[in-house]
C-alpha cells in the first residue's frame, strides 16, 4: 500500500513509499514491532540493500511521524 508524505515545509517534494516494506524485509509480521536487534541488522546490511535503504527512511524520516 503507497502512503504519502504532506510537504512540511515550501519547496519540499512529497515523500511516498510502501507501507510495510521494512516489516516484509525483516520477515516480520504485520501489526508487530520489528526488534532492535532486526533493526540494527538491516541498518548494517544484513538484510540486504533494500532492507538498508528501508531502515534508513525508518530512522531519518518516519521518526515522529504517527
Amino acid at each position: 500500500m503507497k502512503v504519502k508524505l504532506k510537504k512540511t515545509k515550501p519547496g519540499q517534494k512529497t515523500i511516498t513509499f510502501n507501507k510495510g516494506g521494512l516489516h516484509e524485509s525483516t520477515n516480520t509480521p504485520q501489526g508487530q514491532p520489528i526488534p532492535a536487534s532486526k533493526k540494527e541488522a538491516a541498518l548494517a546490511g544484513a538484510y540486504g540493500s533494500k532492507a538498508k535503504k528501508q531502515a534508513l527512511f525508518a530512522k531519518n524520516v518516519l521518526v515522529g511521524r504517527g
